[in-house]
């Protein structure tokens, strides 16, 4: 059963992790070991407890407690710290989703190819930085039919606590892992995996992105670059393929995250013997 502690001293170091620690200082909480982060909202612990992650210790809304009982139970012997919905407020600086956060460890990642070798559509984010933008990718990533998500080092964490709450949990969903960080060259990491490139840029040679080739590929790595910069010249120039999305009204381009989810519905697509 968990154990209930009714917060009152704000200052009680079991509310630093939510409270007073950054992002990084979360992800470097356990060193050497992964370190940890932070869940919001009951949804999303629920996705990340059936995906195999540890609770350490939840925050929450007192009045919320009843209702979440179950989920509670299945968290174990830990700790939750309850407060009034705006106690909660001033701990963490903002107003909960759903009045719950829960602490978690962070899992060993596998090496990638490892993790695609069973794998026939792979999302790739090549330098993507914003967080929130990676969050809705990786959402759109398990909506739309890829089978994992690949990234580069130079990418905003998907255990960061807003793209986690913007992916609704599906970063525990979807198989992630990231690149090794001695490939400076995405599209040929790629293909030592074995897996062509589709690289999504604005280049007049680009191919229709309904091109039926694509379906008849038993492998596909769909590779999106950063918000406005773009992707690397040198990942475009080493991909197979080059793919923009048609446009109207003079408009040159989509958010990264809304184009995925155009690129992701149309390049998933397979055909099978």
């Amino acid at each position: 059963m968990p154990h209930f502690i009714s917060i009152q001293n704000l200052q009680d170091a079991g509310l630093d992790i939510y409270a007073r620690l950054s992002e990084v200082q979360l992800l470097r909480y356990r060193e050497p070991k992964p370190g940890i982060f932070i869940a919001e909202s009951p949804i999303v612990v629920e996705r990340a407890l059936a995906a195999g992650y540890r609770p350490i210790s939840v925050l929450m809304d007192e009045a919320g407690v009843p209702k979440q009982q179950g989920l509670l139970e299945v968290c174990g012997e830990i700790p939750v710290y309850t407060a009034r919905f705006d106690v909660l407020t001033q701990i963490t600086g903002f107003k909960l989703t759903r009045g719950m956060l829960c602490a978690m460890e962070r899992n060993e990642l596998p090496q990638a190819d490892i993790l695609c070798r069973d794998m026939y559509r792979i999302a790739v984010l090549e330098d993507v930085m914003n967080p929130t933008n990676v969050g809705a990718i990786f959402r759109s990533a398990a909506a739309l039919g890829m089978d994992a998500v690949l990234l580069t080092h130079g990418c905003a964490d998907p255990l960061y606590r807003r793209a986690i709450r913007v992916s609704m949990g599906t970063v525990f969903q979807i198989p992630w892992t990231y690149l090794p960080k001695s490939e400076e060259d995405t599209a040929q990491a790629l293909h030592t995996l074995g897996f062509p490139c589709v690289a999504m840029a604005l280049r007049d040679d680009s191919c229709e992105i309904c091109d039926p080739r694509f379906a008849k590929l038993d492998k596909l790595a769909v590779i999106l670059g950063t918000e406005g910069e773009g992707l690397r010249q040198e990942t475009i120039t080493h991909s197979d393929y080059t793919v923009k999305i048609p446009m109207t009204h003079g408009v040159d381009s989509l958010n990264v995250a809304a184009a995925s989810a155009v690129a992701f519905w149309e390049l998933s697509k397979r055909e099978t013997v």
